[in-house]
C-alpha cells in the first residue's frame, strides 16, 4: 500500500513528500510565479533543510499555473521596503548553490515561461523537462541588470558562448524545442505527458543507488561547471552594482507602466 504523501504550504510554496520523493511547487499564479523575497528564502530552507534528509532521494521543482517562474517579483520589491542588494543576491544564490551541490537529483518540471531567476533555477537542475510551450528568457538586460544564478556559465556551457551572449545581450527567448536541441534541457514533452514523465523519471532514481547516483552528480558537476563559484561571485559583485544603479530603477518602472525604458548609459 503508497502511503499517503505529507502536504504543507510554506508562504509561495506547496510542499508535498511521499516515496522518496520531494516535490515543491511555486505557487504565487498571480505573479506568474515570480518569486519575492521571502518565497526565496523559504525555498532556500527547503533544499539546505529538508531536502538534505536521507529520506529524501530526489527533489522536483516545479510551477503551478501556466508557468514555470517569471523570475524574482520586481512588482513587489517596488511596492515593499527596499531590500538590500546583497541580501537578496545571496538568497538567490543559496537557491542555486543548494541545486548543484545537493547529493540527490534535482529535477524541474517547465510548464511555462521560466525567465530571469526562474531560468537559472531549472538550468541548475540536473534534468530539466519541459512542455513544447515552455520557453526560457533571460530578462534581466530589460531591467538593466545582468545575468544572475549561474547563468552566465550554466548557460554557455550548455549551448555555447554565441548563443548565450545572444540570450543574454539581446533578451531573446528560447523556445523549449530550441532549448532541448542546443542541450540546455534534457527533453521535450507533450502537455499531457510532462506531469507524468517526470513522476517516472523521479520514481526510478529515488529506487536507484543513491552513493552511486551522489556521486555520479558530484562528477558531473565538478567536470562541467568547475569554475561556478567565480562565476556566481562575479555575477553578485556585478549585480549588487546595477541593483542600486538608475537604469534598473527605470527598467523597473518602465515594465510596470508598460513603456519602452529609456535608459541612461
Amino acid at each position: 500500500m503508497t502511503a499517503t504523501p505529507e502536504r504543507e504550504v510554506i508562504g509561495g510554496l506547496r510542499v508535498e513528500f511521499g516515496e522518496g520523493i520531494l516535490r515543491i511547487t511555486i505557487d504565487r499564479q498571480e505573479r506568474m510565479n515570480a518569486i519575492d523575497l521571502a518565497t526565496m528564502d523559504a525555498l532556500g530552507d527547503l533544499l539546505t533543510g529538508r531536502a538534505d534528509d536521507p529520506s529524501v532521494r530526489v527533489v522536483v521543482i516545479s510551477g503551478a499555473g501556466a508557468a514555470f517562474s517569471t523570475g524574482a517579483d520586481l512588482a513587489a520589491a517596488a511596492n515593499g521596503p527596499e531590500a538590500d542588494p546583497r541580501v537578496v543576491m545571496e538568497s538567490a544564490n543559496r537557491v542555486i548553490r543548494a541545486i548543484l551541490t545537493l547529493p540527490i537529483p534535482v529535477i524541474a518540471e517547465v510548464n511555462g515561461a521560466a525567465a530571469g531567476v526562474g531560468a537559472s533555477i531549472a538550468f541548475a537542475a540536473d534534468l530539466a523537462f519541459a512542455t513544447p510551450s515552455a520557453y526560457f528568457l533571460l530578462a534581466f538586460v530589460n531591467v538593466g541588470l545582468m545575468p544572475d544564478g549561474g547563468s552566465s556559465l550554466l548557460v554557455p556551457a550548455a549551448i555555447g558562448r554565441a548563443r548565450a551572449t545572444e540570450m543574454a545581450l539581446l533578451g531573446r527567448k528560447l523556445g523549449a524545442t530550441d532549448a532541448a536541441a542546443a542541450g540546455l534541457i534534457a527533453r521535450v514533452l507533450a502537455e499531457d505527458d510532462l506531469s507524468s514523465h517526470v513522476r517516472a523519471v523521479a520514481a526510478k532514481l529515488a529506487r536507484g543507488p543513491r552513493r552511486a547516483i551522489e556521486l555520479t552528480k558530484r562528477s558531473l558537476t565538478a567536470t562541467t561547471l568547475a569554475r561556478i563559484e567565480e562565476a556566481i561571485e562575479r555575477e553578485t559583485e556585478g549585480q549588487i552594482e546595477l541593483l542600486a544603479a538608475p537604469d534598473f530603477r527605470e527598467g523597473v518602472a518602465a515594465m510596470l507602466g508598460g513603456r519602452v525604458p529609456e535608459f541612461g548609459g
